[in-house]
């Protein structure tokens, strides 16, 4: 006699024998029982549950010859029975969907199925895999489904029912086939190993069953290949079969990828590989016992939603309590983001490998030390968070330009002392030792902003002062102070990605660049600008202050000689700051040239610009500063 594989030996002969489907079991054997069967069925649901099976149950509890009308006990006995489950009955039929896809062999079976059946008092049609039936067929079926002739049932069964058409759907009675219980699925596979004299142990069996994943036919095979094996059958024989890495490995490298130790991971690793398991199966593995770390640490009580034995759970409750959940989620993550490289490198083993060590916790810490380092510092000491302004330079440097050295001689006057006699730090923007750092810091919070508004911000906005919370930013130009202040909540959300906490933005109105708040002067000296060749250097075409500051418009020239010759004096600063400078010219230029340039090079021209750019450069220098210094 030929072999036969279990899970033909032990398929259900009726509905009572249906492994946990019982709801479907009771509703089939009631509908039987009342003569309430309907033209059509669809039945749904994973691989190895049960549909095919049902079908032919319901075939042979309406068609046994050993009862005069359905029963739901079929005999198995009788020539019907024999021949539905062998496979040659006349009048229950199974078309495979996968192979008879198109409309013209449904439209046969249609023409057949007007017939009178040969033997039975009912013709079964089973269209297995009904998913596959094209639209054409799946409509030249509507009409039949919904009025077949009375000697006729159909049963549809599919694994994916999201596929089958809607009105398909609704001419159908539908049963979805759930998978089946782990208890369940143990209790059938003894009874079967008990019958077969298969030596296996009882946490063989249960692990047989979660690999199974509810398929009653896959625990069925794989029960039919360990019972080849000699001996007795144990859970690291079951993980050998079946490819896998086993949990009591994983648990050593996972625990040596906890304790830092990478000599241990690698020789780890390197066993696991030694014993033919693929590098892409491994990291799938420890991605799943990643996960099941995380249940263990939140759900110490739920060993059903995992795939282990008794005595390995319980060393992972164990493992799983010494862990952070913040660091289980990331290496999961790390392992799903290292899947696609495995996949598709020529050097598997290496970057398996390479993915393990960045799994320690001291990749993980170098990986976040950048982030971890202070924000800004107001001077080059690492101890102080702010110290006060060192004695060796008292006054802060006035803008535009650095202190010339007759500034700097002035700055020694009886006044500076009282200034420096207080601890408290001066609230002023900080010295030029930090100029750097804020570039620094700016920089990188541009890069979380998109590249149009990040390089506009590059050029019109620079930072002022960040102290770790507060951010000062300030804006070159009145026009875009205007405008940027609608894209403030986009830079506090960019400062948040920088530096992953809430960081609070205050935008202001500068010249130029940052100047401190100087205290008066006593005796009333006025503070000295810059001289005027310094702005002729900037510019040629710009108008000397002294021609600047004599506007028609009832305004007196101030001007003043000091003790180096210099004639010509600007108007001291207003408070916060003057609202335009040179320098702000020199940018609104550039952006106006530059959309001049790039309409040009694609052959354009601009149609929409924005009204303070246009002023800006159709505007001359003097009008400029004219108008700056009339707001």
């Amino acid at each position: 006699m030929s072999y036969e594989p279990l899970h033909h030996k032990y398929r259900p002969k009726s509905f009572a024998e249906l492994v946990g489907q019982e709801a479907i079991a009771l509703t089939l054997t009631n509908a039987i029982r009342t003569a309430k069967i309907a033209p059509a069925y669809l039945f749904t649901g994973p691989r190895g549950t049960g549909k095919t099976s049902s079908a032919r149950i319901l075939a042979k509890s309406l068609n046994c010859l050993n009862s005069d009308k359905p029963t739901a006990k079929p005999c198995g006995i009788c020539d019907v029975c024999q021949g539905i489950t062998k496979g040659y009955s006349l009048d229950v039929i199974e078309i495979d969907a996968a192979s008879n896809t198109g409309v013209d062999n449904i439209r046969e079976l249609i023409e057949k199925a007007q017939f009178a059946p040969v033997q039975c008092r009912y013709k079964v049609y089973v269209i297995d895999e009904c998913h596959m039936l094209s639209n054409a067929a799946f409509n030249s079926l509507l009409k039949t489904l919904e009025e077949p002739p009375r000697h006729v049932v159909f049963v549809l069964a599919t694994t994916d029912p999201q596929r089958v058409l809607p009105t398909i759907i609704s001419r159908c009675q539908r049963f979805d086939f759930r998978r089946i219980q782990v208890e369940a699925m143990v209790k059938h596979l003894k009874a079967i190993a008990s019958r077969e004299n298969i030596n296996i142990s009882d946490d063989a069996v249960k692990l047989v069953a979660q690999i199974a994943q509810g398929g009653l036919r896959d625990a069925e095979s794989l029960l039919d290949q360990l019972a080849l094996l000699s001996g007795e059958v144990t859970p690291e024989r079951v993980w050998d079969l079946v490819g896998s890495v086993s949990e009591q490995d994983l648990l050593v490298l996972v625990n040596a990828i906890a304790q830092n130790n990478p000599e241990a991971v690698l020789d780890s690793t390197r066993k696991i590989l030694d014993r033919g398991r693929e590098p892409l199966t491994i990291l799938q593995n420890l991605a799943a016992f990643y996960r099941d770390l995380l249940i263990a640490k939140t759900a110490p009580k739920r060993q059903d939603l995992v795939t282990c034995t008794d005595q390995t759970w319980k060393a992972i409750v164990e493992f799983a309590q010494q862990l952070d959940i913040t660091t289980i989620l990331t290496g999961q993550q790390h392992l799903r983001t290292a899947e696609v490289q495995i996949k598709n490198t020529t050097q598997p083993r290496l970057w398996l490998e390479v993915t393990l060590l960045g799994l320690l916790p001291s990749a993980n810490t170098q990986s976040a030390a950048p982030s971890l380092a202070p924000i800004t510092t107001p001077t080059a000491s690492p101890s102080n968070h702010r110290p006060p302004t060192p004695p060796s330079s008292p006054t802060p440097p006035s803008p535009p330009s650095p202190p010339t050295p007759s500034s700097s001689s002035s700055s020694s006057s009886p006044p500076s002392p009282p200034h420096h006699a207080s601890p408290t730090p001066p609230a002023e923007t900080p010295p030029e030792s930090n100029d750097a750092s804020l570039a620094e810091t700016w920089q990188k919070v541009v890069t979380y902003l998109p590249v149009s508004t990040g390089s506009l911000l590059r050029q019109m906005c620079h930072l002022i002062e960040f102290d770790g919370n507060v951010a000062r930013i300030g804006i070159k130009s009145p026009a875009w102070y205007k405008r940027l202040q609608t894209e403030q909540p986009i830079i506090a959300t960019a400062f948040e990605k920088a530096f992953q906490r809430q960081i609070k933005v205050n935008l202001e109105l500068i010249s130029g660049s940052s100047p401190p708040s100087t205290p008066p002067k006593p005796n009333g000296v006025k503070a000295q600008p810059p001289p005027s060749s310094q702005i002729n250097n900037q510019s040629d075409n710009i108008t000397p202050p002294a021609e600047v500051s004599q506007p028609a418009k009832n305004r007196s020239a101030r001007t003043e000689s000091d003790s180096v010759g210099q004639a010509v004096q600007m108007p001291p600063p207003r408070s916060p700051a003057p609202p335009f400078s040179v320098a702000d010219m020199e940018n609104a230029d550039q952006v106006a040239n530059s959309a001049r340039s790039l309409a040009k090079f694609f052959d354009g021209q601009i149609i929409r610009f924005t009204e303070e750019a246009v002023e800006v450069s159709d505007t001359t220098a003097p009008d400029l500063l004219e108008e700056a210094e009339e707001d």
